[in-house]
C-alpha cells in the first residue's frame, strides 16, 4: 500500500493518505487573536480544505481529536460552533482534552482522521 503526503515540509505532512484512510495534522485557527469560537471556524473550514484536498469529506470523519487550552472556558463555545458545523447523522469518535498548546494565543486544535469513499 502506498503513502501519499500532501502539503509536506521538513517537520510535517498536513495530508497523510494510506489504505483508504485520510490524517490530517493538527489544525489551528489563523486569527490567534480571536475566541474560541472564531478559532474554531478557522480550523473547521481549513480541515473541510484539506479533506477536500485528499478526496473526501466531513461527512466521512472516523475520528477527532480536540486540544482545548482550557477545557472549562472553552468547551461549550467550542461545541457552539461544532454543532452547526457537522452535519446530523455523521459523528465521528471523538475525544476532546485540555492541553498547554504551543503557542498561548491559540485556544484549540484539532486532529482528524477520515475515510476516502
Amino acid at each position: 500500500m502506498s503513502i501519499q503526503r500532501q502539503l509536506t515540509n521538513e517537520r510535517m505532512s498536513q495530508v497523510v493518505t494510506h489504505n483508504g484512510t485520510v490524517y490530517l495534522a493538527g489544525q489551528v485557527g489563523d486569527t490567534l487573536t480571536a475566541g474560541i469560537e472564531q478559532q474554531t471556524r478557522e480550523i473547521l473550514a481549513t480541515i473541510e480544505r484539506l479533506l477536500d484536498l485528499a478526496g473526501t469529506d466531513k461527512t466521512r470523519l472516523l475520528s477527532v481529536t480536540i486540544y482545548l487550552k482550557d477545557i472549562d472556558a472553552h468547551f461549550e463555545g467550542m461545541n457552539s460552533v461544532w454543532d452547526k458545523w457537522l452535519p446530523k447523522g455523521v459523528a465521528p469518535a471523538r475525544a476532546t482534552v485540555e492541553a498547554k498548546l504551543c503557542e498561548p494565543e491559540i485556544l484549540v486544535e484539532l486532529s482528524v482522521v477520515a475515510a476516502l469513499p
